[in-house]
């Protein structure tokens, strides 16, 4: 019969007595258990008791495991809860360190290259490696395998014996024939020996030819190799030389003073020096031989590269990253000091690395490339520009002073607050024509494209400065006035600002010369201004002032503009000229 859960027998015995029994198993409990009795009601309540037990116990151990579970489950979750906060409060910490390094780096920018040599080591510019490639290795193929041959059948063996019975032994002819026998049987097994020792012969000479030609074949592609190698190497070595024998050229020519190995050597400088990485390290360089003045136009980090990130944090109940920036005046303050400092840092490295001593003064020139937040569109503007003397700076110890003290000292100009970007107009420009300047304006008046400034008439040149410099002020309502001519191709000329705070009398001077300007002419200007009554003067040439007339000029209501500058003003009034002075000279000296 059967129960809910079990089934209940019946059995009869020998005598006829009736029993009843069941066997209760339980898998998960790993129980079992028979029930046994001569009532079924018993037998029934019985099993219905163990199992309900059972399910108890059951039910008690699933809970007990499922809790276990569940307390595994929540332990190892805390745990990878534990390890992925730890893991992501160990990323914030590294974000910080590696924001705090860069920081760091750049409010030490000049301090670092203190710690430098900044002289480039010629050696160290040759390239003095071996050729990369390894020399081809010969790697014969291993020998034939060599064959054995079969051993020589042995006429001893009993196999080529006679085999004799009792009637050979008694008849003589019998005895002979198996004796022949025994013998032909020998001499064929020994004919198929030959055979065999000819085929493994013939097998070894294929084998050996066949290992002779992958020798000689392995041989003729190493020679090939190895000629392959030697010429790669010789070409290698050959522009190798070629470098080093270019280096030291630029060697040579930097010790002779040639402008382009000056330019070149200065590059190397300035390109070995390691900024943060936003900034751009992009720069133009011209020498000028005859005042021994080098000018660099540097592109500087505009104000939104520069990295602003302070510290970064884990929030674990919102389980993300939290960002710091530095204030926004923290950040202008850092801007406008890195600014400073990659001013002086190049014009000391520069200085540094000039062992030859072809620099007489740095003019550094900085520019900015952002967006204009009035027109969106994106522009260029100088936003500070210095000359630097090498005795006068090398009077500084950079170690101690505040880089924006230091570079208003050496009457650096630029707007008080860089982060602005305000433009100023650089100290001295780049010609990058080797003195020749020409203009892209169309040509008016009488001046022509190919006028050279530097050759013209002194009378000629004095009416172009006088309308030049009439159309500069004319704007304003001013007037040029020529007071003084001579005939050694200067021109003194007055001019007269109406404006009420800046304006008033300026005298204005011009020489019309091929060689630099001394300091003597710029002594000259300022004793006239004085004389004058004069609230600034102006002195315009064709050519270049020398690094003396610069720092003559440097802290007095004296203004000197080059032949770059001149060409400039006349390019803003239409006019398009050239200079070149190598030209003028032979003119000159022609007529």
């Amino acid at each position: 019969m059967t129960q809910q859960g079990f089934v209940v027998k019946e059995d009869v015995s020998a005598r006829g007595i009736v029993t009843y029994s069941t066997e209760l198993i339980h898998d998960g409990l790993g129980k079992h258990r028979r029930i046994r009795d001569q009532d079924y009601s018993t037998v029934v309540m019985r099993a219905e008791f163990q199992l309900n037990q059972w399910a108890e116990q059951w039910a008690k151990q699933q809970a007990r495991e499922k809790a276990a579970r569940e307390r595994e489950a929540a332990r190892q979750a805390r745990a990878t809860a534990q390890r992925e906060k730890e893991e992501a409060q160990r990323q914030a910490a590294l974000r910080t360190d590696e924001a705090k390094q860069r920081l760091n780096g750049i409010e030490n920018t000049l301090h670092h290259t203190l710690t430098h040599d900044d002289t480039v080591d010629w050696i160290s510019l040759k390239d003095r490696s071996a050729f990369p490639e390894p020399l081809p290795k010969l790697k014969l193929p291993s020998g034939p395998v060599v064959e054995q041959p079969p051993v020589e059948p042995d006429r001893s063996a009993l196999r080529y014996q006679p085999k004799l019975t009792w009637l050979d032994r008694l008849s003589g002819k019998r005895r002979t024939a198996r004796e022949q026998e025994a013998r032909d049987r020998y001499a064929k097994a020994h004919d198929e020996w030959n055979k065999l020792v000819e085929e493994v012969e013939r097998r070894n000479a294929r084998r050996k030819g066949e290992h002779e030609d992958e020798v000689a074949g392995t041989k003729r592609r190493h020679l090939a190799e190895t000629a392959k190698w030697e010429k790669a190497r010789a070409e290698f070595r050959a522009k190798q030389a070629e470098k080093n024998k270019a280096i030291d050229e630029q060697r040579s020519d930097w010790m002779a003073g040639k402008r382009a190995a000056i330019e070149a050597y200065c590059d190397i400088v300035l390109s070995n020096s390691e900024y943060d990485e936003c900034c751009p390290q992009e720069f133009e360089l011209e020498y000028n031989r005859d005042n021994r003045i080098l000018i660099v136009d540097y592109q500087l980090p505009a104000p939104e590269n520069l990295p602003t990130l302070a510290e970064v944090k884990y929030v674990i109940s919102r389980k993300e990253f939290t960002e710091k920036h530095l204030p926004q005046t923290r950040q202008r303050k850092l801007y406008d000091d890195f600014l400073y400092q990659i001013t002086l840092r190049t014009i000391h490295e520069l200085f540094e690395a000039d062992t030859m001593e072809r620099l007489s003064a740095v003019v550094f020139n900085g520019y900015v490339t952002s967006i204009d937040k009035g027109t969106g569109k994106e522009t260029t503007a100088c936003v500070l520009s210095v000359q630097a003397d090498r005795e006068a700076f090398a009077a500084i110890n950079l170690g101690q002073v505040d880089p924006k003290t230091c570079f208003r000292g050496l009457k650096g100009v630029g707007s008080t607050k860089l982060h602005s970007v305000t433009p100023v107009p650089p100290l001295q420009t780049l010609s990058r024509d080797d003195s020749r300047f020409v203009a892209d304006q169309d040509v008016v008046d009488a001046l022509e494209e190919g006028d050279n400034l530097a050759a013209m008439d002194w009378e000629e040149f004095e009416h172009l400065i006088r309308e030049v410099f009439s159309k500069e002020f004319s704007g304003d309502g001013g007037e040029v006035k020529v007071t003084r001519a001579s005939r050694d191709g200067g021109v003194d000329a007055v001019a007269f600002d109406p404006d009420p705070i800046r304006g008033g009398k300026i005298v204005i001077q011009a020489k019309r010369y091929t060689n630099v300007v001394g300091v003597a002419a710029v002594r000259d200007l300022y004793g006239t201004v004085m004389n004058e009554g004069a609230m600034k003067g102006i002195l315009v040439t064709t050519s270049s002032y020398g690094p003396d007339a610069y720092k003559f000029a440097s802290d007095k209501p004296l203004t000197l503009l080059d032949g770059g500058h001149l060409l400039h003003i006349l390019e803003r009034h239409g006019h398009k000229a050239k200079i070149d002075l190598a030209e003028a000279k032979q003119l000159l000296a022609d007529t």
